[in-house]
């Protein structure tokens, strides 16, 4: 739910030229970081033993400082409340070790997100 309101919010901003130069340039770096941290999700899941909890967490940390920096001028402190609670919980090492454990429950759920997340990538959408 609180994923779905921020990305609609910084989408609407967005798509009104709502952000001033130095917002054009945070929205372009989140976008590289963003590209780096689901190619590196991608890559951890389809090369065995390459897994690192804390180069995933630290790229969607990452991720989560461009945004409150991006919607500072913008939104209220609700909605960083949001983006950290959904970062809270995605960029949470123990989290991610269950997620990307080999015979943990989350397997099969990792890679259907990990096969979405590369035909994102392979389209250019991330």
């Amino acid at each position: 739910k609180d994923l779905i309101k921020i990305a609609l919010k910084i989408g609407i901003l967005y798509r009104n030229n709502q952000f001033n130069q130095d917002e054009a340039e945070i929205v372009d770096k989140f976008k590289k970081k963003l590209n780096q941290a689901a190619m590196t999700a991608v890559s951890f899941y389809e090369v065995e033993f390459t897994f690192d909890r804390n180069i995933l967490s630290g790229l969607l940390n990452e991720c989560k400082d461009l945004l409150h920096e991006l919607i500072e001028r913008h939104l209220t402190p609700k909605s960083h409340g949001r983006i950290d609670h959904i970062f809270r919980l995605f960029a949470n090492v123990e989290f991610l070790s269950d997620l990307y454990n080999p015979e943990g429950v989350y397997k099969v759920y990792l890679q259907k997100i990990c096969e979405g997340v590369n035909k994102l990538l392979d389209e250019g959408i991330i």
